[in-house]
């Protein structure tokens, strides 16, 4: 059974740091590009990182760029974020996802390739 289970979520003030993890499930990680996306409140899913298959490298949204950082360790299977110097407009759920050809790059936009996703884990940053 294929399944992505997102932690780490939970309340920061602004400035903090927290970490998201991605633990998966019935696939391999190394296999698929691992995105993570966020959801905040009256607003649409959008994109915020992607790093492939090909050569491990990541692509971020301009609003996280130098404080997010995404990676993966296959060996656990799992996917992380990295997110420091939290602002309270970082909060939202944030989503895993997989997907995408083994061996390739992310698309842009990245979304239309994901085959899986978690459930969320929610980031309230205060301020």
């Amino acid at each position: 059974q294929v399944q992505l289970v997102e932690s780490g979520g939970g309340l920061v003030q602004s400035g903090g740091s927290l970490r998201l993890s991605c633990a998966a499930s019935g696939f391999t990680v190394a296999h698929y590009s691992i995105a993570w996306f966020r959801q905040a409140p009256g607003k649409e899913r959008e994109g915020v990182s992607c790093i492939n298959s090909a050569d491990g490298s990541a692509i971020y949204a301009d609003s996280v760029k130098g404080r997010f950082t995404s990676s993966r360790d296959n060996a656990k299977n799992m996917a992380y974020l990295q997110m420091n110097n939290l602002k309270p407009e970082d909060t939202a759920v944030y989503y895993c996802a997989a997907g995408g050809a083994y061996g390739a790059y992310c698309s842009d936009p990245y979304y239309y390739d994901m085959n899986y996703w978690g459930e969320g884990t929610l980031v309230t940053v205060s301020s």
